[in-house]
């Protein structure tokens, strides 16, 4: 659900056609395909004279300049530069590629982060430099050997087009590999079944990343040949006690409650009460989207698929769930335009998933409240069938029973225990994120995917025909891979595998299956460092069932590496309390027409952002360009950041997402 910093690995971008001076490299090419300023029509594979190869995606351009290959996203404010280089090593090699694209660029290099060795490249490093948050911009480089010859990539991102096209700039990086590379595949292979040695090595390295990333608990199961060959719990509850974690144990699961959701849809299109390409103004007349040109272009496939061009936009329902119902969400797409155009890129949207939800409630109890009819359908419809008898939206009944309590990360980097009011935000747009389960209950839904529809007795709980179409793909969403409906099909090793993944304060998660071996996996986790548990363990099921390249243990301790690197960097540049002076400077209450109310409080030389809804403790930060930025540091609120400015003579705090500016001006 909340934005992840894993995205950042994807930017590639800048703000002005640079003058290129010539390198020792000749000039690049596109095998195939000439060189134009003319978007590309399909996804394009090209290889530089060097001997790099790359896929560039469709609709962007690309040309080459006095001996570097220029790549430009749709939109005219982005670039990334890609140049060959012989250097001794990557800092000389960042800085030859420096002095070739802009010699006179200054800007400060804020820290240098390594990263795994992997896809035919021996070295590679990233290099992340400073930026105001005025300037809206990410500027990096990548630099990375094969052999004696490096190749960097100098990107400058302006943060909107780099959400926009997140999934193209995704593709470009993981296609990159040098010349004589074979990619790994699994193609024609049998999955070795999983027997007590291979559950054993992934339970070694469930624990192992558990100490690495200070992950509290654990539920995991593993399915296959259709059964569950492994579930249970590792690690505690909450830190400091002692219960521990079990595959009974509740989590909330966050995102991976979409893929639950389009099956209730499913259900609904096998019984003909829906139709996927049915414009949701049949089914919900008062649905609205934008303006009426959009609205009328929305059908009921296009709430899950991720590939309207509505972004996120969290902070709108993020900021206001103390008083938000299903009704007021719906509502609240009224207010909103797509960024782009249908079916052009991925944006990944909450409030249009949780759309579908309601809208599916709706049509099968009219006259019942939208949040309760919802309820109602995925216990009788979904839950129950599947024998997910735990699983659940009501928070109470949850919180009151065996769960795992969230754990955040404080402004040191420790794991902590965190308050779960945040988590309750969830709850007017549940059929995005709300769900309760366990390793065990989550697993019979894997399951189910895994016999095409069929209950464990036979029954068939929904068609095939409607089971698959959820994974047919709608987007690209990044290298090989691709968004469906409420799922994600990666065949990145030439084999078909589906996931989707959670994110909530104090919760990360994962579920994935593999349709053509009957193998799948779910992990739940109770800590926001979970993710990196939950990524790296996808990578470790492969390995084990395909004798694959062992590099799931490097690429989480090149992780573990950046992520030190990464807090020590913050926490260094980080005020904690916040400088008396400046804070000194705010007013008392601020406004925001569409965010709410913020109240500024100061008590034994600690200040607060109170919104209503949730409040934090803040830090104070100069920024590069002299403004200051008041940043949460409570965990389950970590990172937002509010710039000092003025609006119209009055005293404002400016907070962003990638494509979206709201400013809290002084409220007399």
């Amino acid at each position: 659900m909340r934005l992840s910093l894993l995205w950042l690995l994807c930017l590639w971008l800048a703000l002005s056609v640079p003058v290129f001076s010539a390198v020792a490299e000749p000039a690049p090419t596109c095998a195939g395909h000439a060189l134009s300023e003319a978007p590309l029509a399909a996804d394009t594979e090209c290889t530089t004279e060097a001997g790099v190869n790359l896929t560039v995606p469709t609709g962007w351009t690309v040309a080459a300049r006095d001996h570097a290959l220029r790549l430009d996203p749709p939109g005219g404010d982005s670039h990334m530069i890609l140049i060959n280089v012989d250097a001794a090593d990557a800092a000389s090699a960042v800085a030859a590629a420096w002095q070739n694209y802009r010699p006179t660029e200054s800007r400060p290099l804020r820290l240098v982060l390594p990263q795994e060795a992997r896809n035919g490249w021996d070295e590679r490093h990233i290099y992340e430099y400073a930026s105001a948050p005025n300037e809206k911009l990410v500027v990096f480089a990548l630099a990375w050997r094969a052999d004696r010859h490096w190749t960097v990539a100098i990107v400058e991102a302006s943060r909107a087009t780099r959400e926009k096209y997140a999934a193209g700039f995704s593709l470009i990086q993981e296609s990159l590999q040098p010349a004589g590379f074979q990619r790994e595949t699994f193609a024609g292979r049998a999955a070795h079944p999983l027997d007590p040695e291979r559950i054993g090595l992934i339970k070694d390295f469930v624990t192992e990343q558990m100490q690495r990333f200070s992950i509290p608990g654990v539920g995991l199961s593993l399915i296959d040949g259709g059964r569950i060959v492994f579930e249970g719990g590792f690690g505690v509850k909450t830190l400091g006690k002692p219960e521990p974690v079990d595959a009974d144990t509740l989590f909330l699961a966050a995102s991976d409650t979409k893929a639950m959701t389009t099956l209730l849809l499913a259900e609904l299109v096998d019984e003909g009460k829906l139709r996927w390409n049915e414009p949701v103004t049949e089914a919900y007349p008062s649905f609205k989207l934008g303006d009426a040109e959009t609205t009328r272009q929305v059908e009921i496939r296009h709430l899950v698929c991720a590939c309207t061009g509505l972004p996120r936009q969290d902070l709108e329902w993020l900021f206001n769930f103390t008083h938000a119902t299903p009704e007021s969400s719906l509502a609240l797409l009224g207010t909103m335009q797509p960024t782009s155009r249908f079916g052009e890129v991925f944006q990944y949207s909450n409030l249009m998933a949780a759309a579908a939800g309601y809208v599916a409630a709706s049509v099968l109890q009219p006259e019942k409240e939208m949040g309760a009819a919802y309820d109602d359908a995925m216990r009788t419809r979904v839950f129950a069938p599947l024998g997910m008898s735990r699983t659940t939206f009501d928070f109470a009944t949850a919180l009151s029973g065996d769960h795992a309590s969230p754990h955040g990360v404080n402004v040191d980097g420790n794991t902590v225990p965190e308050n779960a009011d945040n988590d309750a935000s969830v709850v007017p747009v549940r059929p995005a994120g709300g769900m309760w389960t366990s390793a065990h209950d989550l697993a019979q839904y894997v399951a189910m995917e895994l016999r095409q529809g069929l209950l464990p007795d036979g029954r068939r709980l929904v068609s095939t025909e409607n089971l698959w179409e959820r994974r047919r793909p709608q987007v690209l969403s990044g290298y090989r891979e691709s968004y469906g409906m409420g799922l994600l099909v990666n065949t990145q090793r030439d084999i078909p595998i589906i996931h989707h993944g959670g994110s909530l304060p104090g919760y990360r998660s994962e579920m994935m299956f593999l349709p053509e071996h009957g193998v799948g996996l779910v992990v739940l986790t109770n800590s926001d460092t979970g993710g990196y548990l939950t990524g790296f363990l996808l990578r470790r099921l492969l390995e084990v069932l395909f004798d694959g390249k062992p590099e799931a243990t490097e690429r989480a301790t090149a992780a573990a590496m950046q992520r030190a690197a990464q807090i020590a960097k913050a926490r260094a540049q980080l005020v904690v309390p916040a400088d008396p002076v400046q804070a000194g400077r705010l007013a008392s209450r601020y406004v925001n027409p569409v965010l709410g109310e913020l109240r500024v409080e100061t008590k034994d030389g600690t200040t607060t952002f109170d919104f209503g809804a949730w409040r934090s403790v803040v830090g104070s930060r100069r920024n590069r360009d002299k403004t200051t930025s008041f940043v949460t540091i409570d965990p389950a609120a970590n990172g937002w950041q509010f710039v000092v400015d003025e609006r119209n003579g009055e005293r404002a705090l400016i907070v962003r997402d990638a494509q979206h500016e709201y400013s809290f001006v002084e409220a007399n």
